[in-house]
């Protein structure tokens, strides 16, 4: 790979998770502080992105890994997205935000999957030169959180009282326009299944990523994928208001702790997985979410105490050691014919079944552990998951502890 062909995946990646940093921390926050929605509301908005990733693997494999290059497609979604985000700004009520998120999503959780086959595009190494690149998305995730918080101030008290909060995607739409016309500039990612024979409903649809799923392996990772994340789905949903109710100052700006343990996690990904194996690295992955929520459900409730700081910090291994391992594991099975459906698939398991079911479960316990007054109980919230992700865990664990899961087979 070029200096300059880094350096343009780079940015790539950074302004695609500024765009998504940018408005979807803060997401509970806005829907529940400025458009006054309810539990079932949020899960609503927040399933959004669900519906984009289970509609998303269709997209990509009609699109493509068939007739278009990728970095085309890329462009234009988020040029799309720009326009959508704009209106989620100005956006008055519930009934009037939900239809632009919606459209939104639909047109952004596929350009996840384009990112990385952009990138795997032009490495030879993907296990090893796909970390340095994805870091990139991680910093753009920070810079937006910290520039809410510490640069414009759009999360303090008095802020989300006077509306500040549209501005998030106002931001969002500015990030989206730019990266849209950027990635005109990408190298050139022509659909790798193209070619003279008729294609069928399957090969339309990229439903031949399917057939990876008849591998007991690959499998195993699949169905782990689903069930860790509706666990997952609490902290998207639930954390930053959980933040800003018991008084954490700048708690959009604090949550970036959290993607600065994703860097130095995303930078030593490669040795983990070289000494541990995929399977390991998952396992590790799944305790870190258990752990998170323990922390938070008997953390200190005034805003300040060091058992919410640390389970912001374990982000990094939340993250790194199951998605971005999962990516790499995925481009290593599916090989070169259909990567694009592959990560399609993979984001449809992760972000798309898992997270819709949780993003639900998550909506119903913060209700009923909500009283008439609005006061939450939050240690009774974050003990579900809590209880949730360690089942997986066993579960995992006993099932498969004999299975050999490795990014070199």
């Amino acid at each position: 790979m070029t200096r300059n062909t880094n350096i343009q995946l780079s940015v790539m990646m950074f302004l695609e998770f500024f765009i998504w940093g940018g408005w979807f921390v803060t997401l509970g926050t806005f829907l529940g502080e400025t458009l006054g929605s309810d539990g079932g509301e949020i899960a609503k908005a927040f399933s959004t992105q669900s519906w984009g990733a289970i509609i998303a693997p269709f997209i990509i494999g009609l699109i493509a890994d068939r007739y278009f290059n990728a970095e085309r497609i890329l462009a234009i979604l988020h040029l799309v997205g720009a326009g959508l985000m704009y209106m989620m700004a100005n956006a008055s009520d519930f009934s009037s935000f939900y239809p632009f998120v919606l459209g939104y999503m639909i047109v952004y959780m596929p350009t996840l999957a384009l990112v990385n086959s952009v990138s795997f595009n032009q490495m030879e190494d993907p296990a090893k030169e796909f970390s340095l690149i994805r870091v990139w998305g991680t910093i753009g995730w920070i810079v937006a959180g910290l520039a809410i918080s510490y640069l414009f101030g759009w999360d303090s008290a008095e802020s989300i009282a006077s509306g500040a909060l549209r501005n998030t995607f106002m931001m969002g739409a500015a990030a989206s326009l730019a990266l849209g016309l950027f990635s005109f500039t990408l190298p050139k990612t022509p659909p790798k299944a193209k070619g003279t024979e008729a294609a069928s409903i399957s090969d339309l649809l990229g439903l031949e990523a399917l057939t990876l799923l008849k591998e007991r392996n690959f499998l195993v990772f699949f169905i782990s994928s689903i069930l860790i994340c509706i666990p997952l789905a609490f902290y998207y949903q639930q954390a930053n208001p959980f933040l800003v109710d018991i008084g954490m100052e700048n708690a959009t700006g604090k949550m970036t702790i959290g993607q600065a343990s994703e860097v130095i996690f995303m930078l030593l990904l490669p040795i983990f997985l070289k000494r541990y194996g995929i399977k390991n690295t998952l396992l590790f992955g799944m305790a870190a979410w258990v752990i998170r929520y323990l922390l938070f459900a008997y953390g200190d409730v005034d805003g300040k105490g060091f058992m919410l700081i640390l389970g912001i910090a374990l982000h990094g291994i939340c993250y790194d050691f199951f998605f971005v391992s999962g990516q790499i594991y995925t481009d290593a099975k599916a090989g070169e014919r259909y990567k694009s459906a592959a990560q399609g698939l993979i984001t449809l398991a992760t972000y798309g079944l898992g997270m819709l079911i949780g993003f639900e479960v998550a909506g119903a316990i913060s209700d009923s552990y909500t009283d008439v007054a609005g006061v939450q109980d939050w240690k009774a919230i974050w003990t579900m998951p809590a209880i949730f992700a360690a089942a997986v865990l066993v579960l995992f664990f006993l099932t498969f502890k004999n299975e050999k899961l490795a990014v070199e087979e």
